[in-house]
């Protein structure tokens, strides 16, 4: 049931920029294009946000879903 409801949520993101929190205090921001069971990520147009408050850009990345401690989608 919970996994049937993470699904539906994170489908509305789809399309959406999104920020990510992964292990190790590092946050990506990006537009999620797709993900599956496992909570692998395909983020387009990612940015890495660094401790300094700056940007890097990272372009289209995966992300193993074992990583993803918190997905947020933008407000609508």
């Amino acid at each position: 049931m919970a996994e049937a409801n993470t699904q539906s949520l994170l489908g509305e993101a789809l399309e959406s920029v999104v920020l990510v929190k992964l292990r190790g205090g590092i946050y990506v921001r990006g537009k999620m294009k797709s993900f599956d069971q496992h909570l692998n990520l395909l983020i387009e147009d990612a940015q890495e946000m660094v401790e300094d408050g700056t940007m890097k850009s990272l372009g289209t990345i995966i992300v193993r879903g074992d990583n993803v401690i918190l997905i947020s989608p933008t407000p609508k």
